[in-house]
């Protein structure tokens, strides 16, 4: 099948960003043909629970769908499963797929997201996995379902999540991180460490600023060899250390990367019909003097589709928020606004039952950033709140910052 129908909407990748995307058209009014790509068989899904519910759970995993394929259908989306694009025309304004279908636009957009990063030493190994689809966590539900000792490569939020995951469900932990310390990328040093003391009181083994040697196969585990000499064997392996922008298809069409693709305020590329919007995109970020980021975070991929799609229908929405992202350990709550690396001095908030918050002050006294950590969601209230104030560009006291007594909102409001 081919078309050149040249007033339409193509999205490429039926993520939560791309998926939310095409409903947001509709929402806001878009009248002409959409057509959404995904490259899984799948309906378009939520992320969040893959490392979380799916694993833990008592029944089989479920897909949260984004949407039903009724609710595609009565909005007039077009949802074409298991579609790999393969080339964008940008002279002719098509998109080739796999199958030989072209499919013409006159706005696309990029929602491609991001891969696991690969470890090479891994590559062929029976027994080392990664957990970015629904697929990949019924293989590791299934594993961990058999117990044994799980080893989790790389400290950062997925792999930890995945760490308490397997400790719920009995298996041994060990998670190996070449860095001195846990989430090392924009999480403050004193908070990582309330994390660390968390999974080592759960009963997983924390190993820092150790290199992986090899990793080979023997008939039913997967012998792990460290920089150090030490030799740990194990079950599975579950290979965390990061993911990167899927940008080939934007790259071969010459389109801007700068740490996935580049695009404007507008979340528009260097190509005028195209943008590109979640986990593939960096932006730059006002509030940090035109910062360029590229945030993985849930919440971003919901603002920025509603931005797309506004943006597509020829309106100039443009990126304010700060970023913010959160995560779960055990039954700790962690939750970040800003970005805690623009700070030059550290403000620490206790808000009682171990809970707390660590303000970032710039050099200035501006506020640009906000991490908090306690059970439950004992820091969401204050962290919103610091959200606002980074937004408004507030330089505070930092000893009104600090003292307990003093109600955020007050300071919001002065």
């Amino acid at each position: 099948m081919s078309s050149d129908a040249q007033d339409g909407i193509v999205i490429i990748g039926a993520g939560e960003c791309g998926a939310r995307t095409a409903l947001a058209l509709r929402d806001q009014g878009f009248a002409g043909a959409i057509t959404l790509l995904g490259s899984e068989a799948h309906l378009p899904y939520e992320r969040p629970p893959l490392s979380k519910d799916a694993l833990t759970g008592i029944d089989n995993p479920v897909l949260r769908e984004i949407a039903s394929r009724e609710q595609f259908e009565t909005s007039g989306i077009t949802f074409l499963p298991s579609s790999n694009a393969v080339e964008i025309d940008r002279e002719g304004k098509q998109i080739c797929l796999s199958d030989g279908q072209a499919l013409g636009y006159s706005r696309l957009l990029l929602a491609t997201g991001a891969s696991p990063r690969r470890l090479p030493m891994a590559e062929g190994s029976r027994h080392c996995v990664y957990l970015r689809t629904h697929d990949d966590s019924i293989l590791i539900r299934e594993r961990l379902g058999r117990g044994g000792h799980v080893a989790i490569i790389g400290g950062g939020f997925i792999g930890l999540e995945i760490a308490a995951s397997s400790r719920k469900l009995g298996c041994a932990v060990t998670i190996i991180e070449g860095l001195e310390r846990i989430l090392m990328r924009g999480v403050p040093a004193e908070i990582a460490r309330v994390i660390h003391d968390e999974h080592e009181r759960h009963g997983a083994r924390i190993i820092t600023a150790q290199g992986l040697a090899s990793i080979e196969d023997s008939d039913d585990q997967a012998i792990i060899t460290l920089t150090d000499g030490e030799v740990l064997a194990a079950d599975m392996v579950v290979v965390g250390i990061g993911a990167t922008p899927n940008v080939a298809l934007a790259e071969a069409a010459g389109l801007e990367i700068a740490n996935g693709v580049a695009v404007d305020q507008n979340l528009r590329t260097s190509d005028n019909s195209i943008y590109a919007a979640g986990d593939c995109a960096s932006f730059p970020v006002a509030v940090y003097g035109g910062r360029r980021v590229r945030l993985e975070s849930w919440r971003n991929t919901h603002e920025q589709a509603k931005i797309a799609a506004s943006n597509m229908m020829g309106r100039d929405a443009i990126i304010d928020a700060v970023p913010w992202f959160w995560s779960d350990q055990y039954d700790l709550g962690l939750q970040v606004a800003g970005l805690a690396d623009e700070g030059a001095t550290t403000v620490r908030r206790d808000l009682g039952d171990g809970a707390f918050i660590l303000f970032s002050l710039a050099d200035d006294g501006r506020l640009v950033a906000a991490s908090g950590i306690g059970p439950g969601n004992s820091v969401a209230r204050d962290i919103r709140i610091a959200e606002m104030l980074i937004a408004r560009r507030v330089h505070p006291d930092p000893a009104q910052l600090a003292a307990p007594e003093t109600k955020l909102k007050a300071l919001l409001a002065a």
